[in-house]
């Protein structure tokens, strides 16, 4: 039995609280499932012209709690967390925050970090991959702690902690989402996480063709064999997301493919087929997200802020809403 489809919009600005407020309200009332943010620091410079990544004006958490405070239903984000730019307990313990507050809408999204020009400019190490992902899964370790029942005792290389109980308790069980692309972050994800979100191979720290190359269909299904691997007897348990960063709704979306299967050196079709882009009409698309839960497991796609009124007529026409 295939999983329901649930769809997400993702946000990185705004210019005033009530566009704030009037975008988040527009997500739940057009029948999407969750708002995210993503976690980035950096403004204007040479920096984040090196990382290739957008401007993010709003720091997450703040953010995410405004969001849940001006809603009653949607569940509120972030794709993801970089737990290396927040002290692990306060982490927790504001996001468990966010999930009270907000009657239990929190998904909580992890992830070890990757863009190396950031780290750089604020001074943060930027180690090895493993070394990030084994931080990572420290960070999942105190989150089990924390949530649950009497002292929140952790000792390993990442947190100590001895003596408290942590607080606030969860007002459901949140589901914890884990990001990323490579083989080591997503057999974590496959063992740790409830959500397990596909991104690009960030190898090279930066957006760039490299990632994107390294998330075609055929790399998909790699990516979907290293969850499995570690998710083991809980792999059909797992809601796996992906985000569908290039969505155009439109019928004749033919000029739009064409030109980015030269940008990033594909054929039309492994464009068109490319697990994080989606092109066409309301039709050509739902009938193309319906291939992808079938052959990939997908069944939970979000898209970014300009996309939220054009593929709304999706999520009503997949999700009945």
């Amino acid at each position: 039995m295939p999983k329901p489809f649930r769809f997400g919009v993702q946000s990185f600005n705004a210019d005033s609280g009530e566009q704030w407020a009037d975008r988040v309200r527009k997500a739940e009332a057009s029948g999407y499932s969750a708002f995210h943010l993503a976690d980035h620091i950096l403004g204007p410079g040479p920096a984040l012209e090196a990382a290739a990544h957008p401007i993010q004006n709003l720091a997450a958490i703040p953010a995410m709690a405004y969001a849940a405070a001006v809603t009653s239903e949607i569940n509120i984000g972030c794709r993801v967390f970089c737990i290396d730019y927040h002290l692990p307990v306060v982490l927790i313990k504001s996001a468990l925050t966010i999930d009270k507050l907000s009657n239990g809408r929190l998904e909580f999204g992890l992830g070890a970090g990757w863009i190396k020009s950031e780290y750089e400019a604020t001074g943060i190490t930027f180690d090895e991959p493993a070394v990030r992902i084994d931080r990572l899964a420290d960070v999942i370790e105190g989150i089990k702690a924390f949530t649950g029942e009497g002292s929140a005792d952790v000792s390993n290389n990442t947190i100590s902690w001895k003596d408290f109980e942590g607080l606030p308790k969860p007002v459901s069980k949140p589901p914890i989402m884990i990001g990323g692309g490579s083989p080591r972050v997503l057999r974590l994800a496959g063992r740790e996480a409830d959500i397990v979100s596909l991104n690009f191979n960030n190898r090279a720290g930066m957006i760039g063709p490299d990632g994107v190359q390294m998330s075609t269909e055929a790399e998909t299904t790699k990516k979907v064999g290293w969850i499995r691997e570690g998710a083991g007897d809980r792999f059909d348990d797992l809601e796996i997301e992906i985000g569908a960063y290039f969505t155009f709704v439109m019928d004749d979306a033919q000029p739009v493919v064409q030109m980015m299967s030269q940008q990033f050196g594909f054929s039309e079709e492994e464009m068109l087929r490319h697990p994080h882009a989606l092109f066409g009409g309301v039709d050509t698309i739902c009938e193309e997200l319906e291939r992808r839960r079938e052959q990939h497991g997908i069944s939970y796609f979000t898209v970014g802020e300009d996309a939220l009124e054009p593929f709304a007529p999706v999520v009503a026409r997949l999700t009945g809403k």
